[in-house]
């Protein structure tokens, strides 16, 4: 893989001093699990990654000033899944999608449990892919179980985090990622192969993980899945690194080329980055 040839999937600015946390649900970051958009591009320029997708993390809930800020301050460097009230009017939208948004975030854990559940929710999800947007969905077993028939009938575009699973000691026969599985083969759907250390009980070199992402790669093919850090590592307690984090996908990918894949061109197709990379200046 070129230098320069990385985009990074998943990744969170948490700006607690210029963007205020909000209240209610949402995991509200520690004073040391911060990180501004300079700091993140500097960590970028450090480790040869030109670009970034933002996504909204849980403590800001529908404010979504931190990553609108950080596409505006660095130009051109990022895109953005944000989370979005399914009441926005079509103009903010509209609005959203000229700074940069490519999609809206359903993150059932730590936001809404029920933010892909009856009529209000398929209106929304019809909205979204009139935009051409992506459906981005954090879930457990069973609510990939119930959410997946939802997004099936909806037609929109599915980006699955984190592996789309989240207790691996449970084995593959989960039905929740079977269902996880079955989107890739149809299709419809993105995985990010992001965040191992979240589900790894093998820190040191995540190899619980290997059945996993061996079924997502054969289940969503090479141009299917996506690779992310998951940077600042917030709620983590063991720590992480983005050295760390670049070195994970050698284990499922050995082919270069097909790391390539993954770590540049299909987030550069998927989210209308640059198909040539270039140093973008912080």
């Amino acid at each position: 893989m070129a230098e320069n040839r990385i985009i990074d999937a998943h990744a969170h600015i948490i700006d607690p001093a210029k963007f205020p946390l909000t209240d209610g649900p949402g995991y509200k970051p520690l004073p040391h699990e911060t990180g501004t958009s300079e700091e993140f591009c500097a960590v970028l320029d450090a480790h040869g990654v030109t670009h970034g997708l933002l996504v909204q993390p849980s403590g800001y809930g529908y404010d979504n000033s931190a990553l609108l800020d950080a596409m505006a301050r660095h130009p051109g460097r990022f895109k953005a899944i944000a989370v979005v009230d399914p009441e926005t009017p079509e103009r903010e939208l509209a609005g959203f999608a000229r700074q940069g948004v490519v999609g809206v975030r359903f993150n059932l854990l730590s936001h809404r449990a029920d933010a892909l559940e009856g009529p209000r929710a398929e209106s929304f999800l019809a909205r979204l892919k009139e935009l051409d947007w992506f459906a981005q969905v954090f879930a457990d077993d069973a609510q990939w179980q119930a959410v997946v028939p939802v997004l099936r009938r909806s037609g929109i575009k599915v980006l699955v985090d984190h592996f789309g699973v989240r207790d691996p000691a449970a084995g593959l026969s989960q039905p929740g990622f079977a269902a996880v599985l079955a989107l890739g083969r149809e299709g419809r759907a993105t995985v990010k192969l992001s965040a191992p250390f979240r589900l790894s009980s093998r820190p040191e070199d995540f190899a619980d993980l290997d059945p996993f992402a061996d079924a997502l790669i054969t289940a969503f093919g090479v141009e299917g899945c996506v690779w992310g850090s998951d940077w600042p590592f917030i709620n983590f307690p063991r720590g992480f690194s983005y050295d760390a984090a670049l070195r994970a996908p050698k284990r499922w990918l050995g082919d270069p080329a097909q790391r390539g894949m993954v770590m540049w061109s299909n987030a550069a197709r998927l989210f209308g980055f640059p198909e040539q990379p270039s140093r973008i200046a912080p």
